[in-house]
């Protein structure tokens, strides 16, 4: 398998819907961790230049397995990430590196 960053931006004034789905979201996050596909994630706080975000690294055959490994997110299908990037990700040191 391959490791793929993804990266959302999510929608411009979603924080009170993101707080209402955000369990189901983890739930689903977790779920995809348990049978090895996700491999981490976590927000990206809002900078001067960017707005909030999240990265989720993933193990997948391809960039587009990846991005339907996602699909189901319960942030996705409430229309709460504006944008979805997918980046294959070498890792060479740490806990990811093979």
């Amino acid at each position: 398998m391959t490791v793929y960053a993804v990266t959302y931006d999510y929608a411009a004034d979603s924080t009170a819907a993101r707080d209402r789905v955000r369990p189901a979201h983890r739930d689903h996050l977790q779920a995809l961790r348990a049978e090895g596909s996700v491999l981490v994630s976590g927000p990206l706080p809002a900078t001067d230049t960017d707005p909030d975000g999240a990265l989720i690294v993933v193990a997948a055959s391809s960039a587009s397995a990846a991005t339907a490994l996602l699909d189901d997110d319960p942030f996705r299908r409430e229309g709460l990430v504006a944008r979805v990037s997918v980046r294959e990700w070498v890792p060479v040191i740490g806990g990811f590196a093979a």
